[in-house]
């Protein structure tokens, strides 16, 4: 095991347009020295805060420490750079390797050739110490390595998640276009929800917005359905280390209380909210589940609510067009009530008959959308 004391710079990666929400969430987290940063949220702390990182966080996409920093003006002081880390507590012989890069105004101009020397680099460097050399897996690797290069500075990251973070592992099944469940949590931090007030999801699919509030509201770390991170793969993951993983996700159960508001979730279709029953039962939280059209919304006479919901586009644009109208109407009844819709399409927002509070500005997937928030009148 690497020294659980010694001080590393971690990296958390973020999808554009969330990285106010992740900087957020890691220092009420109580992560150290967190600061705002393109791409991704610095931290500082031992190795065990890395891990818990990747256990607590909700809306980061990786979690990465940072290697090294130099000067690469070109392919060889690239290669130097990396063969002067020292790679053998990380990896070894029997494990297996990839390495990604991202490059920008830099004399290297070929994504893929850098990742080859950064990979060139580390697998002679551990030849040169054994006479042997790990092989590269570009599916399933034991060990990921990131090489970020811009305006020839260098930046080695290694990637502690191994999976990216939004496969929890609760979720066994999706309707069509499931949204991630990171960038769930970046919604519901969006909207602005406390945890304590009920909230409704009108168009549920396979539960994700629901579940992942249900596990917010309840403390529970996502982290802790993952059968395992990246980390626990390396060469330095030994007794000792698991030991100490036990014990931490330990702790974090022990915080997690289990309670929280009401929270519905409702669905057209049978067969996926059925799905979202799976779900919810696998991530152990409590959801009411009802199966039911937008316009059969109603407001039940209690308090204010807080609607969060990702509604179908891009199919048939007078079917689109038709569902909106609905929901405007639905949602026009909701005295009181604040909205947060992550819109994939210009005519939600057009249908609407009042103006958002707040829009921001994300991508689900590929595609571009905007998330309005409503309080409506």
């Amino acid at each position: 095991m690497t020294d659980s004391h010694d001080q590393r710079e971690f990296f958390a990666s973020a999808a554009g347009g969330t990285e106010e929400v992740v900087r957020d969430e890691l220092s009420d987290l109580g992560f150290r020295r967190v600061r705002l940063n393109r791409g991704g949220i610095p931290f500082f702390g031992d190795w065990e805060e890395g891990w818990r990182a990747c256990l607590q966080s909700r809306t980061a996409q990786r979690i990465m420490v940072v290697m090294a920093r130099f000067a690469a003006p070109g392919p060889e002081a690239l290669y130097e750079g990396v063969r002067q880390i020292d790679w053998s507590p990380f990896i070894s012989p029997d494990l297996t390797l990839a390495v990604s890069a991202f490059l920008h105004a830099s004399t290297i101009t070929h994504s893929g050739f850098a990742a080859l020397r950064v990979k060139d680099a580390i697998v002679d460097q551990l030849r040169d110490q054994g006479g042997r050399r790990p092989d590269v897996s570009r599916e399933d690797p034991d060990v990921r390595v990131f090489l970020y290069l811009a305006q020839d500075r260098a930046t080695v990251y290694l990637d502690l998640s191994g999976e990216a973070l939004f496969r929890r592992g609760y979720r066994s099944g999706a309707g069509e276009a499931p949204l991630k469940e990171t960038l769930a949590a970046v919604i519901l931090r969006l909207a602005g929800w406390d945890g304590e007030t009920p909230l409704v999801d009108p168009m549920c699919g396979s539960g994700t917005l629901a579940i992942e509030a249900a596990l917010w509201a309840g403390n529970i770390a996502p982290g802790l359905f993952r059968e395992r991170f990246g980390f626990e793969r390396w060469a330095s993951f030994d007794s000792s280390a698991a030991q100490a993983l036990a014990q931490l996700k330990g702790e974090l159960r022990a915080r997690a209380h289990g309670q929280h508001p009401s929270i519905s979730a409702m669905d057209a279709d049978g067969a996926v909210l059925e799905q979202a029953k799976t779900n919810a039962r696998q991530a152990g939280v409590r959801i009411r589940f009802r199966q039911a059209e937008v316009r059969d919304l109603r407001p039940d006479g209690g308090a204010a609510r807080l609607l969060v919901v990702n509604p179908p586009y891009g199919q048939r644009l007078d079917a689109d067009n038709r569902l909106y109208q609905e929901m405007a109407t639905a949602f026009g009844r909701l005295s009181g009530w604040r909205l947060a819709i992550l819109a994939g399409s210009p005519l939600i927002a057009r249908t609407m008959a009042f103006k958002p509070t707040r829009r921001f500005e994300l991508r689900n997937g590929d595609l571009p959308c905007d998330l309005l928030v409503y309080d409506v009148p």
